[in-house]
């Protein structure tokens, strides 16, 4: 009996490796859609594609378990009105593009989870979110939209589709973690601007496992929040970080500095400075079972192993 087969479309980076290898593990035919493929030695197949053309990666999706897009530019660069289209039309092309592919394969897979972002909800403060609460309005909350309403409107009747609005996620391996905790080390592990703003996290593994939980999930459709829950101020998360990583005190940054450096670094200081507290209410419903729903285990099992 040959194996099931999981598709990864952008799937080289940090939370696309997890996955691979996590779906290996349990046994799935893995294949990995990448705009620069290796030959790999683990089980794994990679096949080149860049988002907006067909190549040899359509055969792949014929009789495939599921496919899963996370294709998009990274949004750690200065939210300019260029770079904010870039940034869009790399999320919405690459939709826009399997969703053509989809209509044209012979058997296509039987659900389609297609990556999204709680920057959805825009600078919300303290207010909750769970998945039924408006888009905000600021310009990541309308990349999100758009990209969102790409999927939306894709046309793809035998297979089910679900979205993951995912949050801060918490990995050794990349994201902003591994630079927060070399901060922290040198002591300047501070709160950011007032520490007020919400931070809607999940840890790497339990991320994997919702991804994993709605591709096996027959019922499982329509917008799931990723994250774990319990939000967090960001005071309250360098505090946590700070105790475990062994550093008592760090001086705070206040929100000129954060711009300041942003600038220097390339980067966006809303990534820091914008509030999202996001719930998990459906995850919950379905009964999911988080290995980590408090922060202080998570960063504990975080910087144990860094």
């Amino acid at each position: 009996m040959s194996k099931k087969r999981i598709v990864i479309a952008g799937g080289s980076g940090f939370i696309g490796t997890a996955l691979a290898v996590e779906f290996c593990a349990r046994g799935f035919e893995v294949i990995v859609l990448t705009r620069a493929p290796r030959l790999r030695t683990d089980g794994i197949r990679e096949l080149a594609w860049d988002g907006e053309h067909p190549g040899e990666w359509i055969q792949c999706l014929n009789e495939a378990e599921a496919v899963i897009n996370l294709a998009g530019r990274n949004i750690n660069c200065p939210h300019t009105p260029e770079n904010l289209r870039a940034i869009a039309s790399s999320r919405v092309n690459s939709v826009q593009t399997l969703a053509a592919v989809l209509d044209h394969v012979k058997t296509p897979p039987r659900v389609w989870v297609q990556a999204g972002a709680v920057g959805f909800y825009g600078d919300t403060r303290g207010e909750l979110c769970d998945e039924s609460a408006p888009n905000g309005g600021d310009a990541l909350a309308n990349v999100c939209r758009d990209w969102e309403a790409a999927f939306d409107v894709a046309k793809v009747p035998q297979t089910r589709k679900v979205i993951l609005r995912i949050g801060f996620v918490l990995g050794r391996e990349g994201g902003a973690f591994p630079v927060l905790a070399r901060l922290t080390r040198l002591f300047l592990g501070g709160a950011v601007g007032d520490g007020g703003q919400y931070i809607s996290w999940i840890h790497l593994g339990d991320l994997v496992r919702m991804f994993a939980a709605v591709v096996e999930n027959e019922k499982a459709a329509g917008v799931f929040n990723a994250v774990a829950p319990a939000a967090v101020t960001n005071a309250e998360f360098m505090h946590e970080l700070r105790g475990a990583l062994h550093r008592p005190w760090s001086p705070p940054v206040p929100e000129f500095a954060v711009r300041l450096g942003a600038r220097l670094m390339g980067s966006e200081p809303s990534l820091a400075l914008a509030s999202q507290r996001c719930e998990p209410k459906r995850f919950r419903a379905a009964g999911f079972q988080f290995q980590f729903s408090k922060l202080p285990p998570a960063l504990q099992d975080l910087c144990s192993k860094i």
